[in-house]
């Protein structure tokens, strides 16, 4: 963008002109009007001094931010090797955290300034459930898809729900789309996930030796924990979280409303190298170089290969086949409202919160849509069409519409809930 818009101010300085300057643009191509402009001015220089000027804007420069070694980080943790951190003038220490609760007590504590963290603790922090309330806002979604269901291999003939009755499953956190989505899953099969299994919150690191020892029957985990367990020889992919919802959110970018409200210009500044990862990541042609990337000791010390299946979708799935799936993860930054909505009606059905939500009031007020949208207006990337402008995109969770428009008609018509 710096490039950009002083190339752009160069030229409207030679050819303040509009019908000249596409003339000259038109007569020598692009390229070349470039090449001369650069022969003729030094606009190295001058994107230098911009981007200094810029950079001292920032509240401030040197920022902690938090990530757990899982493939739904990657956009946050590509933004280093990618440069686009330092692109923004920030000097950002990505810190590796080992639990999801240890990553809200930080961010409660102000020990990080941002973090990787799952889509419903934003929620769950700013309304107060499972800690100190701390208005706490999704900037982005780090990931879309990317988790599954894994089962010790002894069920290879035990794929039918309805017979799990007794099983022990891990979750990585309470409030994780992990939790609600087996939740969801084990529900509409006929298993009353708080009466009829046990859900055990377990690390995501800890899950493969878990399941190993047959402390537990499976688990609904992030990769590439996944991918792990069927490299490892103790466990197959039951089904993808894509199955169970298509497009869902699981991880975000998140940061404190204070942290927002006293930072504002670095706070965009981080934005900007986010939206960039997240586009970088997106596109499948360049899942090959990030798992080379992402999978080095200091973000997720894991095999290449495990993480190449994982953001490729071409992937063993332990049942003796191979699996091409490329939507298996994706990296869509968009908070959609609707996507909130989803998750609180599931706090409410499964006892999280108690009484009247305003759910639109609270979603519109953590998942900074409107903000993802400029900010991606901004830098040039593309957005949905116009069908989506409402912040409510259409959500179908294994085959049942969700209305965002009544979400206690939702939850209500559960036969298996808390609420």
């Amino acid at each position: 963008m710096l490039r950009d818009f002083v190339e752009a101010a160069a030229v409207r300085a030679l050819f303040p002109r509009d019908g000249l300057r596409r003339a000259f643009i038109r007569a020598v191509g692009k390229s070349a009007a470039m090449g001369a402009l650069y022969s003729v001015l030094p606009i190295a220089s001058l994107q230098e001094a911009f981007a200094q000027d810029r950079s001292g804007n920032l509240e401030q420069r040197e920022l902690n931010v938090g990530f757990l070694p899982i493939t739904c980080a990657t956009p946050l943790i590509a933004a280093e090797p990618l440069g686009y951190y330092k692109a923004e003038g920030l000097k950002v220490t990505l810190q590796k955290v080992g639990g999801w609760a240890l990553v809200r007590d930080r961010m409660l504590n102000k020990e990080l300034a941002a973090s990787h963290m799952l889509a419903p603790m934003p929620l769950a922090i700013s309304m107060g459930v499972g800690s100190q309330p701390q208005p706490t806002r999704v900037a982005t979604i780090q990931n879309v898809n990317g988790q599954a269901i894994v089962m010790a291999l002894k069920h290879k003939d035990n794929r039918d729900p309805r017979n799990w009755k007794g099983f022990k499953f891990a979750i990585p956190f309470d409030f994780s789309m992990h939790n609600f989505l087996l939740r969801y899953y084990l529900a509409e099969h006929g298993i009353d996930p708080d009466r009829d299994v046990q859900l055990r919150v377990t690390p995501p690191a800890e899950m493969i030796a878990n399941l190993r020892a047959g402390n537990i029957d499976g688990f609904l985990g992030p990769d590439p924990f996944n991918q792990r367990a069927v490299f490892d020889e103790v466990g197959f992919i039951h089904i993808l979280s894509k199955d169970i919802w298509a497009g869902h959110p699981c991880c975000t970018f998140s940061v404190s409303e204070s942290f927002v409200q006293q930072n504002p210009n670095t706070f965009a500044a981080l934005y900007r190298a986010n939206l960039k990862a997240a586009a970088f990541a997106n596109d499948r042609a360049n899942r090959l170089a990030l798992s080379q990337m992402i999978s080095a000791p200091a973000y997720l010390n894991q095999l290449e290969l495990v993480v190449r299946q994982v953001l490729t979708g071409t992937f063993a799935d332990g049942l003796g086949h191979v699996q091409r799936v490329p939507d298996r993860v994706d990296f869509e930054p968009l908070p959609w409202y609707s996507m909130g909505t989803w998750i609180m009606t599931q706090m409410k059905r499964w006892g999280y919160v108690k009484g009247a939500i305003d759910y639109r009031s609270l979603t519109e007020q953590v998942f900074l849509l409107t903000d993802a949208r400029k900010a991606m207006r901004e830098l040039g990337q593309p957005l949905p069409d116009a069908a989506s402008r409402s912040g409510y995109r259409p959500i179908t969770v294994m085959g049942r519409v969700f209305d965002a428009t009544h979400p206690d008609d939702y939850v209500n018509s559960f036969s298996i809930k808390r609420a």
